[in-house]
């Protein structure tokens, strides 16, 4: 009782410093005093699952084996399969079995169980997964009324909102722990491809919380657990978790018979309005992003858009980096169209962008039949849908791998890769890969990009 009427007296010289604290409420009720999230976990925790995925990996015996430079004297080395398992937590979403969980947790797998909080078990399978946004969604197999929880709109999601993060942290079996929401639009986080975008909360997430709910106070999914920030490998209290709304697109396109999501294609390049940007341009306070390039098919350029413009918003909801915007557009879907706002010489416009994949353009491509190491290769003319799908910069050009096969994994090349040379011989066209991938040599000295650097192979075939 002392205690209570220290805590309540304290309360009440709080408000008299600060007059706005005067319509805080207190408790004044034992059972106030013994409010609980009880009957909130009682209601949703049975809808988040443990998930164990097991996949089969090939171990290289030699650390070099995979170097483009010392793989060509230690040879591809001998392959040892390893059976690699993980742990993860998931969200039922639909009563038939629609279960959302990350693709760090689930990827690649071979084979993955579900365990219920009733102890009932299902074989799961992916149905829709994509390593960029660390999301999948996958069907459990005979589920029929299970529990499931709704996904909350994310974007109303306030910093200082309470939630609770359920999950199965280090497989000790399912754990809920509380905080609130302590920051919005953060990016990056080193998942996936760097498109992630996410909630921050202080909700204790620990490894095995990956994939689990993060709930608010009616119930509702605001994001599926995703990574933490950490030097110990515990929790530090900086967690994050994806946002409903794109988990809500993901699902749609899953229900809808996609194994790969289809996200509107910007096709532009931009980078944050700093203070000496926005006085640059007139405008009252940093805001938006500034379009720093085009590509000729991007929907921006076909709205009229110009490179130096500002958006500033898209469908009314702010853009303030680029993985905002790459978020506010997939969570639209591709089909229809979306409002843009931007500033452009000291007025703030707006004009319609179309909500497209990115365009195959052309579509050409070349599967090499020879008696060279160059057996198998297959490659294409890079389009704005290839450039997307592999993350290349807007102005690339030229010829790209599509597949290694045969005798053309002697070559070394990856999918992925922009061929720029063969012996000496510039490859701007699938002819000159032809040509030079048929001639008769033993030696070859091979010039690519991959992942934004120039490598030089020299080989014996």
């Amino acid at each position: 009782m002392m205690k209570t009427l220290l805590v309540l007296s304290l309360c009440s010289l709080a408000a008299l410093a600060h007059p706005a604290l005067a319509e805080v409420k207190t408790p004044d009720s034992r059972s106030e005093i013994a409010l609980s999230f009880s009957p909130l976990v009682k209601a949703t925790a049975p809808a988040v699952v443990n998930i164990y995925a097991r996949r089969i990996v090939e171990q290289r015996q030699s650390p070099f084996a995979n170097d483009p430079f010392f793989s060509q004297f230690f040879g591809l080395g001998q392959a040892a399969p390893r059976v690699q398992n993980s742990l993860g937590s998931g969200v039922i979403l639909r009563p038939d079995g629609i279960v959302v969980s990350n693709y760090h947790v689930v990827g690649g797998a071979d084979a993955i169980r579900v365990v219920l909080s009733d102890r009932r078990e299902f074989d799961g399978r992916v149905i829709l997964s994509d390593p960029a946004t660390d999301i999948a969604v996958i069907q459990l197999e005979g589920a029929s009324n299970l529990p499931a929880l709704e996904l909350a709109d994310s974007d109303r999601v306030e910093v200082g909102d309470l939630v609770l993060a359920i999950g199965n942290p280090f497989g000790v079996g399912q754990t809920v722990t509380s905080g609130i929401v302590s920051g919005l639009a953060r990016s990056g986080g080193g998942m996936g491809q760097g498109r992630g975008y996410f909630i921050q909360t202080d909700a204790p997430i620990n490894p095995g919380n990956s994939g689990g709910a993060l709930i608010d106070m009616a119930g509702h999914v605001v994001g599926i657990n995703s990574q933490i920030i950490t030097r110990s490998g515990g929790s530090n209290g900086i967690g994050f978790a994806i946002p409903a709304n794109l988990v809500r697109q993901y699902v749609a396109q899953a229900e809808a018979g996609n194994s790969e999501i289809a996200r509107p294609w910007s096709g532009i390049e931009v980078q944050v309005v700093d203070a000496a940007i926005a006085e640059a341009m007139g405008m009252p306070a940093p805001r938006g992003v500034v379009i720093a390039q085009l590509h000729p098919e991007s929907p921006f350029t076909q709205a009229g858009l110009q490179t130096g413009d500002v958006i500033t918003a898209i469908a009314g909801l702010d853009v303030d980096g680029p993985q905002e915007l790459e978020f506010r557009l997939t969570t639209m879907g591709t089909g229809g169209t979306a409002p843009v706002s931007f500033w452009r010489h000291g007025h703030l416009e707006e004009t319609q962008i179309t909500l497209s994949p990115a365009p195959e353009s052309g579509g050409r491509s070349l599967r090499i039949s020879s008696n060279t190491i160059f057996d198998g290769l297959s490659a294409a003319v890079l389009s704005p849908a290839l450039i997307q799908k592999h993350g290349l910069p807007l102005s690339a050009e030229g010829i790209i791998v599509t597949d290694v096969a045969g005798a053309a994994r002697a070559t070394r090349l990856q999918k992925g890769d922009v061929i720029l040379a063969i012996n000496g011989l510039d490859i701007r066209s699938l002819d000159d890969l032809q040509a030079a991938a048929t001639s008769t040599t033993r030696r070859w000295q091979l010039a690519f990009v991959r992942d934004g650097q120039r490598i030089v192979l020299r080989l014996r075939g």
